[in-house]
């Protein structure tokens, strides 16, 4: 018996082992429906599972590891079940004819065994696929919340920037604007909302850069974010400490953060990597001048503009709070007042609402109103908050010309637009730009001011290159020029309906004066003015001057009698032997009298717009032996405004007046006011309408005039049908109208240095006209084109109307090869009544700069020269 047990037991193993491994063959089948059937509940598992990830992560989570690979898994197991099922149904199907019994016992065999064993893999694989938690929150970047009260009317802007930081191809971000405006708020607000909430940055640093940017100050915050242990800090090279934060950061996807910048900082000086679609970090900025974010080479700038007034209303209202506002039903009315002057900037509101908070009388608001209009300065928080914070863009101009001439436009009311044009001939006459070489360089320099002010947010720009200054940037240039430098009468600014001399006469310390009045009331003695430098006077309503108002002005520079109502000289004009500029522009002046021969140190005349002006007395010009810059013309007065702009076709023909022996006669035949004008030694720039062939023929005989031409207008050449226009290098605008007879016109094409039309088209200064950039041509009934606009390269206006026997703009320029981009700085065309006009061009051009085309009356032109890409800029 004890040799039987053994037996048995090794029968019953072989007995259960052949059953097992029969199973395989025999319920092959049924093991392949099961796993069908497994694999089937597993895939309804991995869509719950993938379904909730997908879910989880449009809300900026991230799937967890054991996740991502469960479903990975999943997507494996997949593939091989599929494999053991079309293996095993091809099995199923190969049985011996007749009966239940495989073909091949053994490949059922290894396929049975196998669908058992994956059974049981799918199974395991689908019971952990349980997750009570599918994702994660990224890893919380190490960002700092900074203190920051409620914004209002940030949304706008601050959605724009979230834009722009998501945006992987802006790597560096520049937010600019005036002083005040709210910019560092914004980029607060960024910080502690949107990257705070953002998990796409790993780390977020905040560097206040300021004036003079430090590379030691920046790395030493950096490297105090990153915790870079104190010890390997010591006696290492500003090289050394870049390295160690170029390579710390070099794997992060970090933004940082630099508040108030005022110059270029080196980011690879500091050790910062740039930021770039790969690595997705960001730099963001903020500076009071769009001309750092180019220096710091920012992807985009973003001017941070002043509050709408809705909104401006809305923040000085919270500040003011709700138990002032409730005190009194006029307090929300005075408080809206009080809000508008402070012309949306945030800093103003907000420093202004708390001065008024507590006021709860209408009585004490109107005197705040009456204040903040007249001595800002003097209201709570202005001059010892508001003012020092706006004054650190003044600081940051970079000489006292610039300076200078930022401080001159306080002269000029609140919102007062003047045109670029006029303020820079007013800094001439100030004498700002005495250092340089010539007249040209002098305008250029103005210009390049005015830009750059305009960059650093100090002046704002306007229509018609009109420039201004932002309310509180007037009354903080006001408190600069008068409060702060210690003389408070420096500057005088005063628009009455009308004023008695005695209240002007009190002040003998003012230095610069703009008066706006409707009349002028004789009282006691005449006024004196021992330091007045410039006198600036608007209002049509005057029509004359008290006696005596001119007589002691000893050291008058600039007087500025445009836009009044004077139809002859104030008496006593003469003695203001220092005046060395002087605009009687927009006046109804009929003459100039004798009365000027005596202001032999004037360098600037102004006489535009003077459609009342018929002579001048002989003798006047070759007397003013100082002059450099003449302007006239006999346009139209525009509307009162000086913010009007009129356009050829308004102006009226002038009408000529008779002969007089004893004057220059401007109109019918202008020659001996040219030959004045040739005699005087320094005239650098001349604007004048050349009336007549005789005087045109003049013009052409001189050298000296046409070298100096700045704006000029030709009409009535009587019987010319040919007009040759000679070099005028300085020539900038370009008039020719009412010339009856005149057919064709042509350019002389003799040049100085010139190698031939297709090298100076490319080098413009070669041009024989390389500054024209506006062309009018009016009433010219026979002339047949323009071809002769083909060697204007700089031309950037063109108007062109009433000329009926016109068919084409550019006729025959086969000399012109087709890579010369004719009109390419054309930014307007004008074409009005030109009943025969067929064609502009005959080829398509590109006008890549054209941004206005305006086309009326000319029935036959069927078709516009344009190709495909025209008019890039956005044609109106």
């Amino acid at each position: 018996m004890d040799c039987v047990s053994p037996i048995l037991d090794v029968v019953t193993r072989v007995s259960d082992c052949s059953a097992k491994h029969a199973a395989y063959i025999n319920d092959l089948q049924e093991n392949l429906e099961s796993l069908r059937n497994e694999m089937q509940e597993l895939k309804n598992v991995y869509l719950d599972v993938k379904s909730r990830v997908e879910v989880e992560e449009q809300r900026q989570l991230r799937r967890t590891n054991e996740v991502d690979g469960w479903l990975r898994s999943v997507l494996a197991m997949e593939a091989q079940v599929d494999q053991i099922l079309q293996k095993g149904d091809q099995e199923v199907q190969k049985k011996c004819f007749g009966t239940c019994c495989p073909r091949n016992c053994w490949s059922s065999y290894k396929l049975g065994k196998r669908a058992s064993k994956k059974l049981g893999a799918v199974t395991e694989l689908r019971n952990k696929g349980r997750f009570v938690v599918v994702a994660d929150r990224l890893p919380q970047a190490p960002v700092e919340e900074r203190p920051m009260n409620k914004t209002v009317g940030l949304d706008l802007m601050y959605a724009e920037v979230c834009r722009c930081i998501q945006d992987d191809q802006l790597g560096i971000i520049g937010l600019y604007g005036m002083g005040g405006a709210g910019k560092t708020t914004l980029m607060t607000k960024l910080n502690n909302e949107f990257i705070r909430a953002n998990k796409d940055f790993e780390i977020a640093i905040w560097v206040v850069v300021s004036r003079p940017a430090s590379v030691e100050k920046v790395q030493e915050v950096i490297r105090n974010k990153l915790k870079i242990p104190d010890d390997t800090r010591r006696n290492r090279s500003e090289d050394e400490k870049a390295v160690e934060i170029f390579n710390l950061l070099k794997a992060k996807r970090f933004v940082m953060l630099l508040d108030d910048v005022w110059e270029r900082l080196d980011l690879q000086r500091v050790g910062v990597p740039s930021p770039t679609a790969q690595n997705k970090s960001k730099v963001i900025l903020t500076t009071r001048s769009v001309d750092v974010c180019r220096c710091m080479e920012a992807q985009k700038s973003i001017k941070v503009e002043c509050l709408t007034e809705e909104e401006a209303i809305n923040l000085f209202n919270e500040k003011v709070g709700e138990t002032t506002l409730n005190s009194h039903p006029d307090i929300p009315q005075l408080a809206e007042i009080a809000a508008k002057e402070c012309k949306g900037l945030p800093l103003a509101l907000v420093t202004i609402g708390r001065a008024m908070a507590g006021m709860n009388t209408p009585q004490e608001w109107d005197r705040a109103i009456q204040v903040l209009k007249t001595y800002p300065s003097k209201l709570s928080g202005m001059g010892d908050h508001v003012f020092p914070i706006l004054k650190f863009s003044y600081d940051n101009l970079p000489n006292d010309t610039i300076k200078s001439c930022f401080l001159y436009l306080s002269i000029f009311p609140e919102d007062h637009v003047i045109f670029y044009e006029s303020l820079v001939l007013l800094w001439i006459g100030e004498g700002f730009f005495d250092e340089c070489d010539n007249i040209y360089d002098a305008f250029n320099q103005g210009r390049d001011i005015i830009e750059h002010l305009k960059t650093a947010c100090l002046f704002e720009s306007e229509e018609f290159d009109g420039v201004k200054m932002h309310d509180v940037i007037r009354d903080m240039a006001l408190w600069l020029a008068t409060t702060y430098s210690g003389n408070q009468n420096k500057i005088f600014v005063e628009e009455k309906d009308n004023v008695e001399v005695h209240q002007v006469s009190k002040w003998k310390e003012v230095q610069r004066m703009y008066m706006l009045f409707s009349s002028m009331v004789e009282s006691g003695m005449p006024p004196s003015f021992p330091n007045l430098v410039t006198l600036i006077v608007r209002g049509r309503g005057m029509a004359t001057f008290s006696s005596g108002f001119f007589h002691f002005m000893p050291i008058i520079k600039v007087l500025d009698l445009s836009r009044t109502g004077i139809t002859k000289l104030p008496i006593g004009i003469g003695k203001l032997v220092t005046l060395e500029y002087l605009n009687l522009s927009f006046t109804r002046l009929t003459e100039l009298s004798t009365e000027l021969q005596t202001l032999k140190k004037i360098r600037c005349l102004l006489l535009q717009r003077m459609s009342h002006l018929k002579m001048i007395s002989k003798e006047v010009i070759s007397n003013l032996s100082m002059m450099k810059i003449f302007v006239l013309d006999f346009k139209e007065l525009m509307p009162e405004t000086e913010n009007a702009r009129q356009s050829p076709r308004e102006e009226k023909e002038p009408k000529f007046s008779s002969e007089d022996n004893g004057a220059l006669n401007l109109r019918k035949d202008n020659k001996a006011l040219l030959e004045e004008l040739e005699g005087l030694e320094h005239i650098n720039w001349v604007d004048v309408p050349i009336e007549g062939a005789v005087s045109f023929q003049k013009l052409l005989s001189s050298q000296k005039l046409k070298s100096v031409m700045r704006d000029l207008s030709l009409a009535n050449l009587e019987g010319m049908t040919l007009l040759r226009l000679t070099r005028m290098k300085h020539l900038r605008n370009l008039e020719i109208l009412s010339c009856g007879e005149l057919q064709e016109i042509k350019v002389d094409q003799e040049r100085e240095g010139g190698q031939g039309f297709v090298a100076d088209y490319f080098h413009i200064p070669n041009s024989n006209f390389c500054c024209l950039c506006r062309v009018d041509i009016i009433q010219l009934p026979k002339l047949l084109n323009l071809t002769w606009l083909i060697y204007i390269p700089s031309l950037e206006n063109l108007w062109v109307q009433d000329c009926e026997s016109m068919e084409e703009v550019i006729g025959d320029a086969g000399e012109v090869p087709e890579n010369i981009g004719i009109f390419s700085r054309l930014k307007s065309l004008y074409l009005f009544d030109l009943p025969n006009l067929r064609s502009i061009n005959r080829r398509a051009l590109p006008f890549p700069s054209l941004t206005k085309l305006v086309v009326l009356n000319c029935q036959n032109l069927k078709n516009l020269p344009l190709v495909s890409n025209s008019a890039r800029n956005g044609l109106k």
